[in-house]
């Protein structure tokens, strides 16, 4: 008698691991960790990947290089280590300490990030030419997922708007990202710097041509992507400038509407009572969505989104400042306006009197 046939044995997918433009172990010591901790770490965009072992898919943390600043070679203080074997990553609130296994380690990973940063091969590091084209091929696929990407410091904000986050927040950067105002659907980039001890604050038109960004300057620069466009800035700048970023840890709630911006800090909660009050009702309005937002943003919004649009006590000691900024203009204007009133009535009076024949 035949046996039945047993049936085949599917074999389970295994999770791919993630693809990344540089990797190896990378011992690593941030501002409050006692001792180095090593990791299996892998670069890809502009995010800094660490792992457990190089067998694992899913990442025990991540580090951002958009706030990055510079890369120094220094060995820990009071050592005999090789100073070759050490570098430290300095971003705009922190600083991290690497150890790796050599020098080329060393040069490597200084390369790879200097390339995601920078947009282009460095060439001031102790590289092989096969190390070179590695990085020109990583540099091609940099460049391609950012022109498919919008950048973190890209806010739906009006000028005026940009103008007074740049100036409450000059810790979280100097440059801006903002729709244009004229209703083409161009973007508009917004500055700000102290220049000789006073702000100064700078709009660009960067205009749509095919694929290319167009920065309307006196030498008009086409860029490949808004990123592109940002990159300018900084470099050609000599990183006077820099992207604005709401850090993660920042106490902030960005509240949206028709006719304000205000950036409040959130109240502290008293503890619950034991009979609660009904809910207030919804309000009629539509509540604006958070789409287009960077993702700290709308992360901050998607939370507060009820403390945004529901009468609470906080909101009636916040000094809307962007109204103010417009009442002022407005009596400006008032004022300037009478004061032609009365020029102009002056003016006939005199006329009147030196022709008394017209009066007749």
């Amino acid at each position: 008698m035949a046996s039945a046939l047993s049936p085949a044995r599917v074999h389970k997918p295994k999770c791919a691991l993630p693809s990344h433009y540089y990797e190896s172990f990378l011992e690593k010591k941030g501002p409050c960790d006692r001792d180095y901790k090593k990791f299996w770490a892998g670069l890809q965009g502009l995010t800094l990947y660490f792992y457990n072992s190089n067998r694992d898919f899913q990442h025990m943390e991540k580090l951002d290089l958009g706030t990055f600043v510079k890369l120094t070679d220094e060995a820990p203080r009071g050592t005999s280590h090789d100073a070759g074997t050490h570098f430290n990553l300095v971003l705009r609130n922190q600083e991290i300490k690497f150890k790796v296994e050599s020098l080329e380690s060393r040069e490597m990973w200084k390369g790879f990030i200097l390339m995601v940063v920078e947009l282009r091969v460095p060439s001031n590091l102790t590289l092989l030419p096969g190390h070179l084209y590695m990085m020109a091929e990583a540099l091609a696929k940099e460049e391609v997922r950012r022109s498919l990407e919008i950048p973190s410091c890209f806010l739906k904000v009006s000028r005026l708007e940009a103008q007074l986050l740049l100036e409450r927040y000059p810790e979280c950067g100097n440059l801006l990202l903002r729709p244009s105002g004229d209703g083409t659907g161009a973007v508009s980039v917004t500055t700000r710097q102290t220049l000789n001890g006073a702000p100064v604050v700078r709009h660009y038109k960067v205009k749509r041509e095919g694929t290319k960004y167009v920065i309307d300057v006196e030498e008009p620069v086409s860029c490949a992507s808004l990123d592109a466009v940002v990159n300018y800035f900084v470099l050609h700048t000599k990183k006077a400038l820099a992207p604005f970023l709401l850090d993660e840890d920042y106490e902030k709630v960005l509240v949206l509407s028709a006719a304000r911006l205000v950036v409040l800090k959130p109240m502290k909660c008293p503890p619950a009572p034991k009979v609660q009050a009904k809910p207030p009702k919804l309000p009629t309005a539509s509540k604006p969505e958070p789409k287009g937002l960077p993702g700290c943003l709308a992360r901050k919004l998607a939370v507060s989104s009820a403390q945004a649009f529901f009468p609470t006590t906080g909101l009636a000691n916040v000094t809307a400042e962007l109204e103010e900024k417009l009442q002022r203009r407005r009596a400006l204007e008032h004022t300037a306006g009478l004061a032609g009133d009365q020029r102009a009535n002056l003016r006939a009076w005199h006329i009147s009197q030196a022709n008394p024949s017209s009066q007749n």
